[in-house]
């Protein structure tokens, strides 16, 4: 299979013959089966990387690998030396409880910021979990002239997809032909839309991701 030429522009919004030819398929008999094994090679599969979870303790040292978090831990660290040396060889007073305030504070937000980033941290993962979960499990794919039904994760870039109503997107795609009068797609697992997305075969004007 000779080299393929970079796209000029995004897959998504290049013409549909240029994006035919790039991939080397067309729309009568799709890939062959010599082209998904050269494709699988180059690209994988169609699934969403396995990543272990990350452990507690590494979120939790994330959230201080910042600039500005190692910038206010200094000066804590300065505020409470500086208090410290101020109250040396004294009792502690009001003044000098009121000394070690300013550093406290300071130690406070930074530990409300990590709880809060590893919160986030973990909403994210659970999340990519979750789509995991959502993603078809089967597709109908012409290949070698023929229509048939396979595991989604067998999916390779320049195939043909079919899908019909009720069915899951099984890949990113470019809408080809609509056998139908309109289509909406439910994206609110990926954009948080609460309405249908309606999608057609006109490439959009900028370089954004369509189905």
């Amino acid at each position: 299979m000779p080299a393929r030429q970079p796209l000029t522009k995004s897959s998504s919004t290049v013409g549909m013959e240029e994006l035919l030819t790039y991939h080397g398929t067309n729309l009568t008999t799709g890939l062959t089966s010599s082209q998904v094994e050269t494709a699988r090679e180059e690209y994988g599969y169609n699934e969403l990387d396995k990543e272990d979870a990350t452990p507690l303790w590494k979120l939790v040292l994330e959230q201080f690998d910042d600039t500005l978090v190692k910038i206010l831990l200094v000066a804590a660290a300065i505020s409470f030396a500086l208090a410290y040396f101020d109250d040396a060889g004294e009792h502690a007073d009001e003044e000098g409880i009121l000394a070690y305030v300013e550093p406290i504070v300071i130690l406070i937000i930074l530990i409300l910021n990590a709880i809060v980033g590893v919160w986030q941290e973990s909403n994210a993962e659970a999340a990519l979990e979750a789509l995991k979960e959502l993603q078809s499990e089967t597709a109908r794919v012409l290949r070698d002239g023929k229509m048939s039904t396979i595991n989604s994760r067998e999916i390779v870039p320049g195939d043909i997809i079919e899908v019909k109503v009720g069915d899951r997107v099984p890949a990113d795609a470019r809408l080809i032909e609509l056998k139908t009068t309109s289509l909406r797609i439910d994206q609110s697992q990926l954009t948080g839309e609460s309405q249908s997305v309606a999608k057609d075969v006109t490439p959009p004007p900028s370089a954004r991701m369509i189905w």
